[in-house]
C-alpha cells in the first residue's frame, strides 16, 4: 500500500490516500477523490475532445487511455496534445505546434509502432488509436516511491521536506515522436511499477483513466489543468506528479513565442491565505492546506491572431507579493499573466527567482525558474469571479 506521509493532509498537493488497489477498478466502480473545486461548473469549456467525463463537483477528469510497451512489459498511457493539427482533431486532444520545436532534444523521447501479433516495428504514420498495434517506449516510470511533502508549519512554502511519488528513467519524457516529424504528449499513468499519482481510478477494461486536476486562470477566466510531470523534484513532489528531468531540455526558457518549446505558469507564492477568503491563492496557501495554488498560465488552447502559442511545456515563472505592497493592503486575487507582469512593473511584485538571469520579454522582465511543469489545460470553466 503506498500512503503520502505528509501531515497534515493537503487538500491541494496530497491526493486523497488509499491503496493502488482501490483505485484500480472494475466497470462501474465510482472514482473516490473528495477533493472540491471552489466553484459549481456548468457548461464548462472542453478543449479535449476525447473527453469521457468531467466531474463537475470535483473537477477531476476521465479520459482514454492507450496500451504501450516498455522493453516488453505493459504501460498505459494518455494523450493530450499533439504537435499535428490534423493528427489532434482525430485522437481529439489539443492542438500544440510548438512542442516540435524540442524535437531533437533530450525532452522528447523515441518510440515506434509495433505490431502485436509480430513484434515487429510498423512503417508510416499510424495512429494510437489503430487495432493490433501498439507504442514501444524507450523510456518510462518508476511509480513505485512513496510521496512525501512536510510542509513548513508556519508559511507551508517551501516545504521542509519532500520527496517525488514517481519518476522517469533516463530515457522518460512525456514528449514522444516516432520520428515522424510529430510530437505527443504522452504521459505514462500505470505500468507494472504501480499508478501515477493524480490517478483517482482507473479501468483497464474500459481502457479509462480519471485524473485529479487543479484549477487556476487564464486571462480572467477560472481554467482546470492536469499535473502530469514535473522537470525538478520539488515541483513534481508538490503536485503530485512525475519527476521527469528531460522536460527542461525544451527549448526557449524565459521566451513565449512560435520558436519556443514552452509557455508560462505563473504560481504566485505568498498570496492572501484563509480557506473562506475569496482572494486566497499562492503555494503557501497550498501547503497548509487550504485549497488548489490557484496558478495563473500565459496561454490556453486555441489560436490567436493566427498563431498557436500554447504549450503544456510549462516554463514556471515564481512570483512573490512585495512586503511594502502587502503592508499597503494591495496583495489581491491575481488571475491573468499580463496583469501579474503590469504588477511586476509597479514593483508590487517581484521574481522569486531574481538571480536566474532569464528574463523574460513577454512578462516584462519576470524571471524564470528554470524548470518544467507538463499540465495540460482541459477545461475553461468562464469568468473567474
Amino acid at each position: 500500500m503506498r500512503r503520502v506521509i505528509a501531515l497534515p493532509v493537503l487538500a491541494a498537493v496530497v491526493l486523497t490516500a488509499c491503496s493502488d488497489e482501490s483505485r484500480i477498478t472494475d466497470p462501474g466502480l465510482k472514482p473516490g477523490s473528495e477533493r472540491q473545486t471552489s466553484r459549481n461548473i456548468e457548461n464548462p469549456k472542453l478543449f479535449l475532445a476525447s473527453t469521457i467525463r468531467l466531474d463537475q463537483a470535483t473537477g477531476n477528469i476521465t479520459l482514454p487511455i492507450f496500451k504501450g510497451q516498455h522493453n516488453g512489459q505493459d504501460v498505459w498511457f494518455i494523450v493530450t496534445e499533439s504537435s499535428d493539427k490534423g493528427d489532434a482533431a482525430r485522437l481529439g486532444v489539443n492542438f500544440a505546434p510548438k512542442m516540435n520545436n524540442a524535437l531533437g532534444t533530450a525532452a522528447v523521447q523515441n518510440a515506434q509502432f509495433v505490431n502485436a501479433k509480430t513484434g515487429r516495428p510498423v512503417p508510416g504514420r499510424p495512429s494510437v488509436k489503430t487495432q493490433g498495434l501498439f507504442l514501444s517506449f524507450e523510456g518510462t516510470v518508476d511509480f513505485s516511491p512513496v510521496r512525501l511533502v512536510v510542509p513548513d508549519p508556519v508559511d507551508g512554502f517551501p516545504p521542509l521536506e519532500f520527496r517525488a511519488g514517481a519518476k522517469g528513467d533516463a530515457k522518460y519524457s512525456p514528449l514522444v515522436t516516432t520520428g515522424d516529424g510529430v510530437v505527443l504528449n504522452a504521459s505514462h499513468v500505470a505500468n507494472a511499477s504501480g499508478l501515477h499519482d493524480a490517478v483517482v481510478s482507473i479501468d483497464f477494461v474500459k481502457r479509462e483513466v480519471t485524473l485529479d486536476q487543479f484549477r487556476g486562470f487564464y486571462e480572467f477566466e477560472a481554467i482546470l489543468y492536469l499535473h502530469q510531470e514535473g522537470s525538478i523534484e520539488l515541483v513534481a513532489a508538490v503536485e503530485g506528479s512525475t519527476w521527469a528531468p528531460n522536460l527542461n531540455a525544451a527549448p526557449g526558457i524565459g521566451r513565449n513565442d512560435p520558436t519556443s518549446a514552452r509557455s508560462a505558469i505563473l504560481p504566485i507564492v505568498n498570496g492572501q491565505r484563509g480557506v473562506a477568503n475569496p482572494n486566497r491563492q499562492g503555494l503557501q496557501s497550498a501547503l497548509l492546506g487550504e485549497g488548489d495554488p490557484l496558478n495563473v498560465t500565459q496561454e490556453e488552447p486555441g489560436s490567436e491572431d493566427g498563431q498557436v502559442l500554447y504549450s503544456p511545456v510549462w516554463d514556471l515563472h515564481l512570483i512573490v507579493w512585495t512586503d511594502a505592497a502587502i503592508a499597503a493592503g494591495q496583495r489581491r486575487l491575481l488571475t491573468d499573466a499580463d496583469e501579474i507582469a503590469a504588477e511586476f512593473q509597479a514593483g508590487r511584485v517581484v521574481s522569486g527567482t531574481p538571480n536566474s538571469g532569464i528574463a523574460n520579454a513577454s512578462l516584462l522582465g519576470l524571471t524564470a525558474l528554470g524548470a518544467i511543469s507538463n499540465c495540460p489545460i482541459t477545461a475553461n470553466l468562464g469568468p473567474a469571479i
